[in-house]
């Protein structure tokens, strides 16, 4: 099958050797976000909240440019420096998501790029 990188400036650049998202087929498998602002490739200012809800973003940027949404991901994998964030992520994420929800893991980390306190991976299927 023929993969196709999805690359977009609506969400940061790659910052190591890996694409910001590779579609196979129906599957698009999207890259590690984090908490970084497109345009200046730093980390967003403010609380736990605002980095949680670029993150969102950014994976809503790169579903965008391979044809989909965020309601498209069938699997979605949270890594937190600290678990106590995990209500507040679930409260965003509400914000973010219709039901029925992807499937999810939310795993604690030691330490994450740039010092950021959360990462999100996913995998979505286009219809």
């Amino acid at each position: 099958m023929t993969r196709d990188i999805i690359q977009t400036a609506q969400a940061p650049a790659a910052i190591g050797t890996y694409s910001q998202a590779v579609k196979v087929g129906d599957t698009v498998y999207l890259s590690g976000q984090i908490p970084l602002v497109p345009e200046t490739m730093e980390v967003i200012e403010g609380d736990f909240a605002a980095q949680t809800r670029r993150v969102f973003d950014n994976l809503t940027a790169v579903a965008v440019a391979s044809g989909g949404s965020l309601q498209d991901i069938v699997k979605l994998n949270i890594y937190l420096t600290d678990l106590s964030h995990f209500g507040t992520v679930n409260d965003i994420m509400a914000e973010y998501f219709d039901k029925p929800y992807p499937a999810r893991a939310a795993v604690g980390v030691a330490s994450l790029p740039k010092g950021v306190p959360v990462e999100m991976d996913a995998v979505l299927i286009l219809d």
